[in-house]
């Protein structure tokens, strides 16, 4: 009998010491990934217990801090980037300062097979979409949601303001509408729905995605069945940070150190797409040779936060979604 309350003792004192273990709680965007061994492995060395919000793209994420900014709902961010990090360091989202996980490029891919298929030249710059050739053939995301999205308006208005640039944004962005471009609420939705290149087997077959997404896309014999645009793409910076008001921030401290950690930043280009922040972690082979990041960047000096509110209404003004 005494045995058995002994048994007893114990199994209570161990299922306590486990409800004890304090929770970290991630908000991330949906396309975050991290695998069961590096949460286990951070749980381990951590002593904490991670747990994932998922909050939609990071338009829409940044929208849900905001709103909730009074009475967060984790502890930590991943995945604002230097698009929308200024509506949140504005509106106070972030206790202190933001730091970089990865990076990508977000410029156009174009399905091969397509191009290859029907004869259809490929073209050399972004700028060429307005073409009656790529009519119906192009699919972009709402900049009002997606971070890609508003990337890429920042990248037309840090290229096409130069004096030899004719016409400017907005008249590039008109003919871009009449030439059949669709406009996608997020990123998720114009590649694996959309695009023609990848899983959804979409009806287009120029997406607007990253620099990196031709690794993911190769055939049996490790031929790479998209290419990238890299001409005049814009770096796209990722970082995690405090939420302002947050219960762990000593927990959220120790997440953003471990996905500075080798093995985190090693996963990235595998997990997420995403060239990792340190640059002495070594690529996968297949991203050596078919994600190459651009050739050429634009868009790094623009004040965003500035100029955002009106590159997004001239956006909807163009093409009549809602902010």
């Amino acid at each position: 009998m005494k045995r058995f309350i002994a048994i007893v003792l114990l199994v209570l004192s161990l299922s306590s010491c486990a409800s004890t273990k304090q929770k970290v709680t991630l908000v991330a965007h949906d396309s975050f990934a991290i695998s069961d061994e590096l949460i286990a492995e951070f749980e381990e060395s951590s002593g904490y217990e991670l747990e994932v919000v998922r909050a939609g793209d990071v338009g829409g994420m940044t929208s849900k801090l905001v709103l909730t900014k009074d009475s967060p709902i984790a502890d930590l961010v991943y995945g604002i980037d230097n698009t929308f990090s200024p509506v949140a360091i504005k509106n106070k989202v972030i206790d202190g300062n933001l730091t970089a996980i990865d990076y990508a490029d977000v410029c156009f891919n174009i399905d091969l097979d397509y191009f290859s298929a029907n004869n259809l030249e490929i073209p050399n710059h972004w700028k060429e979409l307005t073409d009656p050739k790529y009519k119906n053939l192009t699919v972009i995301e709402n900049p009002n949601t997606s971070s890609p999205g508003l990337a890429f308006l920042a990248a037309t208005y840090a290229y096409l303001t130069n004096p030899q640039d004719i016409p400017e944004p907005i008249g590039w962005w008109l003919q871009l509408r009449d030439n059949g471009v669709k406009v996608a609420a997020s990123w998720e939705d114009a590649y694996y729905t959309d695009f023609s290149g990848s899983t959804g087997k979409g009806k287009y077959p120029i997406v607007l995605s990253y620099s990196s997404s031709p690794a993911y896309e190769v055939d049996e014999q490790g031929k790479p069945k998209t290419q990238a645009l890299l001409r005049d793409c814009f770096r796209q910076t990722e970082y995690a940070g405090f939420l302002t008001n947050a219960k762990n921030k000593t927990g959220a401290k120790a997440f953003i150190e471990f996905m500075l950690g080798e093995n985190f930043q090693k996963a990235l280009p595998e997990s997420m797409y995403v060239y990792p922040i340190n640059s002495s972690v070594k690529l996968p082979k297949a991203w050596e040779e078919n994600a190459k990041p651009a050739t050429s960047i634009v868009g790094d000096k623009l004040d965003i936060s500035a100029n955002r509110d009106k590159w997004l209404a001239d956006f909807n003004w163009v093409f009549e979604v809602a902010p």
